[in-house]
């Protein structure tokens, strides 16, 4: 069981970033790649922030803030400067990458002997309830918040803009706000992971869309998403899940750490082809039953002629 406690923690602190990309992802159908970079942001924001003496929770808000301002930019370029959702998330990206080194002064900065959110704890256990708690409120605040009048006007944005551009919304703005807030979430859960490791690294972003995903994917396939708040627990477990089957797979002898970027391109594969495969099978079995019916229907139509 303890070896799977690292596992299991550090999915729930990567489950904060993948609510984030669940929010750009399936919400607003907007392909976001800002997220490599700015969950590096937000951790670089902590990790400065806390070595100069601000307390760790402003400074995790501070990383909030500064991964939204980023999103924000994303959003800007594509409503206002009419650039390809995908090409105007990678410009932010590649600019963000600069701007994180910037921030840290170097590629890699420690955390080690300064306090942060999880320095004083030292139970396992309490870790993994305070970091799970953590994710629960944030799970709720967001199922809430997708339920308001401005949560439901972004849901009908990625549904359909078209349609709720007929009624007045302003499209634009709920774009811009949802891929704002969408990397200040996953800029808060760098900043977790930051203070969790005790260190920010210029290159701990990189393939976090990929692991976002992969998470979306693997637990929307198992646990289903026919409302909000189903969709997001799916997607906590999901991270959860998605981490623990690395852990398994870096257990095999001939699989390296470095394997992981491999190991998660699979997963994720697996995860997209498994539920097409099986909504294929199941189409070619009411195909054929349908089949059926009708040519039993047609040999009954025969005999009563004959008769």
């Amino acid at each position: 069981m303890d070896a799977f406690l690292g596992p299991l923690q550090s999915g729930i602190l990567y489950a904060v970033m993948a609510l984030g990309v669940y929010l750009t992802f399936r919400i607003l159908d907007f392909p976001d790649l800002t997220v490599d970079a700015s969950f590096t942001t937000g951790a670089g924001i902590a990790a400065i922030a806390i070595s100069n003496g601000i307390s760790p929770i402003l400074a995790t808000l501070f990383a909030f803030v500064g991964g939204a301002l980023g999103g924000a930019i994303t959003g800007i370029l594509h409503t206002k400067g009419k650039i390809n959702s995908l090409l105007s998330g990678i410009i932010m990206m590649i600019a963000l990458y600069s701007i994180n080194l910037r921030i840290m002064g170097k590629s890699n900065y420690s955390l080690l002997g300064i306090d942060t959110l999880f320095s004083q704890i030292s139970n396992v256990w309490v870790m993994l309830f305070i970091t799970l708690a953590m994710v629960i409120v944030l799970k709720v605040l967001l199922d809430w918040f997708l339920h308001t009048e401005i949560g439901l006007a972004l849901r009908a944005t990625g549904d359909n803009s078209k349609m709720i551009r007929s009624f007045g919304v302003n499209t634009d703005g709920t774009i811009i706000l949802g891929v704002s807030l969408s990397n200040g979430i996953v800029a808060l859960s760098g900043a977790l992971v930051a203070q969790s490791q005790g260190f920010a690294d210029i290159t701990m972003g990189v393939g976090m869309i990929v692991i976002g995903l992969a998470s979306v994917i693997i637990g929307e396939s198992i646990f289903g998403a026919k409302t909000v708040i189903r969709a997001t627990l799916a997607v906590v477990l999901g991270a959860i899940i998605y981490r623990i089957i690395i852990a398994l797979a870096l257990r095999i002898e001939w699989l390296q750490p470095s394997d992981m970027k491999l190991i998660t391109a699979v997963i994720v594969i697996i995860a997209l082809t498994v539920p097409m495969f099986q909504r294929s099978m199941r189409q070619k079995h009411v195909a054929k039953k349908r089949g059926q019916e009708l040519l039993e229907a047609s040999k009954y139509k025969a005999k009563g002629g004959v008769s």
